[in-house]
C-alpha cells in the first residue's frame, strides 16, 4: 500500500474536521475539504495567505478579534509550543459567522524546534444550525424558503407550546424579536438581490449561535424572532447582546465593497398569562424602543 503524501493529504480530506498548516511566518501551505466546506473558502482562495491576513475574521464573545494581538492560539502555540483549544465564530465566505472550536497543535521539524502549526477547527458541538433542525422537522411546511430559518407558523407553534410549558411545570423562556437596520437603504442603493444576501446572513448568524433547544425564524420582512428555552433574566440579555455583536461582525462584499448591518432587538420573559398576541405586541414594543434610542442595540424587560 503507499502511504507517501498523497495517501495522507486523502485522509485528511475525509476528515469533518476542518484543518489547516500554517509555516513558522504563519503563511497557509495546506487546506482540506473540511475547512472549505465549514469555512466557504476554496483552498485556491487561502494557500500562501498569512493568517495574520485574518481571513476568517475570528471573534470570541465579546467580538473581540484575537488573531489581531498577542493572543492568536496559532501564534502562542508557535511560541511556547503549548496546544491550545479555544471556542471562537469564524467569519464564513457567505458574510454569517460560524461557531467553531479551534486546536492548534505545534509541528517539529528534525531537529526538535517548531517550525509552524496545525489548527483543526470543527463545528461548536453544543450548537447545530437552525437550518437542519427545520429540515429534520419538515422542510416545506415549517421552512422559510429565502433564509432557510424557521417560518412564522413555525415560531408561533414553538411561541405556543413554551407558553403550555410555562403554565404546567414553570418553564423558564423568552421571546426576542430581531429588527434589521436601515435593509431599505440596503436595497435600494445596492438591489434586492444584495438585500436578500443580507437577510441570508443575518438569519445563518443568528441560527448557527444560539442553542438546539432554542428556535430561530423569518417573523416577516426584515425581522426575525428568536425562541429562547431555559432562560432567566440576565441570560436573556447575554445571549442578545452576544447575537447583536456577532451580527455587527459579519459582513459581505457587494459591488466591490464591504457591506456590514446591525440590528435592533427587543427581549421579553414568557409569562403564564401571555397569549401569542400579548408577548408579539411587548417584544415588539422594546425593539421599538432599540430603534428609537439608536439602533444596533437590545432593550428587554429584563
Amino acid at each position: 500500500m503507499d502511504t507517501g503524501p498523497e495517501f495522507y493529504k486523502a485522509i485528511l480530506d475525509h476528515l469533518c474536521d476542518g484543518i489547516y498548516i500554517v509555516d513558522r511566518n504563519r503563511a497557509i501551505t495546506y487546506w482540506n475539504r473540511g475547512a472549505e466546506r465549514i469555512s466557504g473558502y476554496p483552498a485556491q482562495t487561502v494557500l500562501g495567505r498569512c493568517c495574520a491576513d485574518n481571513l476568517l475574521m475570528h471573534v470570541d464573545e465579546q467580538c473581540d478579534r484575537p488573531c489581531n494581538c498577542s493572543r492568536c492560539p496559532l501564534r502562542q502555540t508557535m511560541s511556547d509550543g503549548v496546544p491550545r483549544e479555544v471556542p471562537l465564530f469564524l467569519h464564513h465566505a457567505d458574510g454569517h459567522r460560524v461557531p467553531v472550536l479551534v486546536r492548534a497543535s505545534p509541528l517539529y521539524g528534525p531537529e526538535g524546534d517548531i517550525v509552524g502549526a496545525v489548527e483543526s477547527f470543527s463545528d461548536h458541538a453544543s450548537m447545530l444550525p437552525e437550518a437542519r433542525r427545520v429540515n429534520e422537522l419538515d422542510s416545506d411546511t415549517f421552512r422559510d424558503p429565502l433564509t432557510g430559518v424557521g417560518n412564522r407558523e413555525l415560531l408561533g407553534l414553538r411561541i405556543d407550546s413554551s407558553l403550555a410549558e410555562i403554565r404546567r411545570n414553570g418553564l423558564s423562556a423568552a421571546l426576542v424579536l430581531v429588527d434589521i437596520d436601515r435593509l431599505t437603504r440596503v436595497n435600494e442603493s445596492e438591489g434586492r438581490e444584495t438585500g436578500d444576501r443580507v437577510l441570508m446572513m443575518v438569519a445563518r448568524t443568528l441560527a448557527g449561535n444560539v442553542h438546539t433547544s432554542d428556535v430561530v425564524g423569518r417573523w416577516g420582512g426584515d425581522e426575525f424572532a428568536i425562541v429562547l428555552r431555559n432562560v432567566n433574566g440576565p441570560e436573556l440579555n447575554t445571549v442578545a447582546i452576544k447575537l447583536r455583536n456577532l451580527v455587527a461582525s459579519s459582513s459581505l462584499t457587494a459591488g466591490g465593497r464591504k457591506l456590514q448591518v446591525t440590528v435592533s432587538m427587543g427581549g421579553t420573559r414568557m409569562l403564564p398569562k401571555d397569549t401569542l398576541s400579548t408577548l408579539i405586541l411587548r417584544a415588539d414594543w422594546f425593539m421599538y424602543k432599540s430603534k428609537q434610542g439608536g439602533r444596533d442595540r437590545v432593550t428587554s424587560d429584563v
